[in-house]
Parts: C-alpha cells; sequence; structure tokens
C-alpha cells in the first residue's frame, strides 16, 4: 500500500523515504533471552515506508518479543535496529516514541483508573505530538466515535472491543510515523475484527507505516505488502502476504489447511 499525499509531517516524511527506497526499519540479527531461555535468535526483517508487514507465527514463536524491543520496551542481547537510517538498538520506549515509534501491546495495557480522555491526553504530551494535540484529539474522535461519547468513563469499564479502540487511539495521539500492532484483534468479536482491520488500512492510507503480529493470518496476510514467518525466535519464511497466503506450508501450519 502507498502513502497517500498530504502536508502532516508524518505522511511527508513517509514520502520522502518511499522516494528514496530506503526501509523505513531495518533489523538484523536480534536476539532477545529471558534468563537461560532464547526468545529470539538472529531475526531479521524490514519494513518499507508507507506498508504494511506482517510478523506471523505460532505461539511462542518471539513475535511479541521482537516487536518490544523495536519499540524500546526491552533491550536485546544482540543485533541492530535501524529506524529511518538511525540505530536505535536498546533506545528506551519514551525516545523511540519521540521518533515516531508507537506500540500498541498485546492486552490493550489501557490505564483503568483514567478516564478515556485522559487516557489520550497522556499519550498526546510526548513532545513530538504536544503541538497537535488538539488535532490529534479531533482525529481520534472522529476514527472512534464511540469513544467520543464515553470520553467522560474510566477506561476499566470499558468492553474488550472498546479498549482496543483505546489502545490504537493512544497510540495515535504520539503522531506515529510506525505503528507497531501486536494482536489488535485478539478477543474481539467478527463485527469488531472487521472494524479493526479496516481502520488499519485507513491509517495505512493516510501515509502511516504499519507493522502488526496478529494470529487472524487471512485478514492479515490479506492487508500486508510483506510478511516474515517467525519460528523458534527466527524468520524461516518471507514474501509478500497475499504470496504467503497461498503458500502450502504456511497454509499447513498455520491456516490448518492440508
Amino acid at each position: 500500500m502507498t502513502a497517500a499525499s498530504s502536508s502532516s509531517a508524518p505522511e511527508t516524511e513517509a514520502a520522502t523515504e518511499a522516494a528514496t527506497g530506503a526501509p523505513l526499519l531495518e533489523v538484523r540479527g536480534l536476539a532477545y533471552d529471558y534468563g537461560r531461555v532464547t526468545a529470539v535468535q538472529d531475526c531479521g526483517f524490514e519494513a518499507a515506508a508507507g506498508g504494511v508487514v506482517a510478523l506471523i507465527g505460532g505461539n511462542g514463536a518471539g513475535k511479541t518479543t521482537t516487536v518490544q524491543c523495536v519499540a524500546g520496551a526491552l533491550r536485546p542481547r544482540a543485533g541492530t535496529i535501524r529506524f529511518d537510517g538511525r540505530d536505535i538498538t536498546g533506545l528506551p520506549a519514551h525516545e523511540a516514541v519521540e521518533l515516531g515509534l508507537a506500540l500498541v501491546p498485546e492486552g490493550r495495557q489501557v490505564f483503568q483508573q483514567l478516564t478515556v480522555h485522559e487516557n489520550l491526553l497522556v499519550a498526546g504530551r510526548v513532545q513530538r505530538a504536544r503541538a497537535d494535540l488538539s488535532a490529534n484529539l479531533d482525529k481520534v474522535y472522529t476514527l472512534f466515535p464511540r469513544l467520543k461519547e464515553r470520553r467522560a468513563q474510566n477506561a476499566g469499564s470499558l468492553s474488550g472491543g472498546e479498549q482496543q479502540m483505546l489502545a490504537i487511539g493512544r497510540g495515535l495521539m504520539t503522531g506515529p510515523r510506525l505503528l507497531i500492532l501486536d494482536e489488535p484483534s485478539l478477543g474481539l468479536s467478527p463485527i469488531l475484527v472487521t472494524t479493526i482491520f479496516r481502520l488499519i488500512g485507513a491509517l495505512n492510507a493516510e501515509g502511516i507505516t504499519i507493522l502488526i503480529v496478529e494470529q487472524n493470518l487471512h485478514q492479515t496476510l490479506t492487508m500486508a505488502d510483506h510478511a516474515y514467518v517467525l519460528e523458534k525466535g527466527r524468520v524461516v519464511r518471507s514474501g509478500g502476504g497475499r504470496e504467503l497466503l497461498d503458500d502450502p506450508a504456511v497454509k499447513a501450519a498455520y491456516l490448518g489447511v492440508a
């Protein structure tokens, strides 16, 4: 998917990167251990500016650990992570956000005791997005009218689908260039899953690069420009999203199709 033209900073940046052909994100030789257990080993992939890239694989494949390393939530044991040509390996999450990386974590992790509006304000006060706070709030409430209706409601009292909307909205409040989504459809009804994927497509069409970890492989691979299959923390297969969707090995291993 290509970025739509716009005057906003993230979209202009994405258009420039796409024109040069350089990937926005490059991961090489990434490794991470939980004590003596290796979760990620020699993992490498890249994401082109303005595209949608998927990481797929079974439970325990290292997908969540990988994106947490990219976003600065975990510090890798080895490897390099480059964002827009800059080495950000081991950069703390709060500094990665200021560069334009936003992680929407698995399990939503909204601030339960804060209202919907307060959750959004907390995210929108990062230095990168502070000047656009009002515009970003309007954008989130336009994308998610239900959040606007519940803006004064504590986040902990929202439904699972509403909390997922809030988690994505919180990520958007930071003005991301790269939006990392970890299992965004987990636990949602089929109708809400369709809604979330439509939203992801719309955000990508605005110029936001998407990196997605997702168990719903059919919708994910249909949308993805490129996808990587992880097993035991390594990339074992890669290709276009639809190419992998038609791959017999992928079908057998992850879609239950012989």
